[in-house]
């Protein structure tokens, strides 16, 4: 009962992410020390989610600078903030557009805490 709820709910949630177009207009200079960090400063100036399969890949991606040479340096020091924010931009489009509700569900049945990662914004 539990997987077919999830299913149901994954289902709701891509479609409320599909339904929301990728800001066009963009490029502000957003200064950043984390890929999370950024996240958060752009769901901010654009008032929009990030999906959950982003806001999971920017999490691993701050976690593999841990124990790095450049885990204390900030992010924009070495990554420019326009490149930065474009990134995250092209793989939220992926994540919206493309991912599957099965695959979404099963993701979550693994993941008690799924829901730290889906944006409050939601419905």
């Amino acid at each position: 009962m539990r997987q077919h709820a999830l299913l149901k709910h994954a289902e709701s949630y891509q479609e409320y992410m599909k339904q929301i177009q990728i800001p066009k207009l963009r490029g502000s200079i957003v200064p950043f020390n984390t890929w999370q960090q950024l996240a958060k400063s752009l769901k901010q100036l654009y008032k929009q989610p990030l999906h959950y399969l982003t806001n999971v890949q920017l999490k691993q991606w701050d976690k593999a600078r841990i124990n790095t040479e450049e885990e204390q340096i900030p992010m924009d020091n070495f990554m420019h903030p326009a490149k930065a924010e474009a990134t995250i931009w092209l793989i939220e489009e992926i994540h919206r557009g493309h991912t599957s509700y099965d695959f979404l569900a099963k993701l979550w049945l693994n993941d008690p805490m799924y829901l730290a990662f889906v944006d409050p914004k939601y419905p």
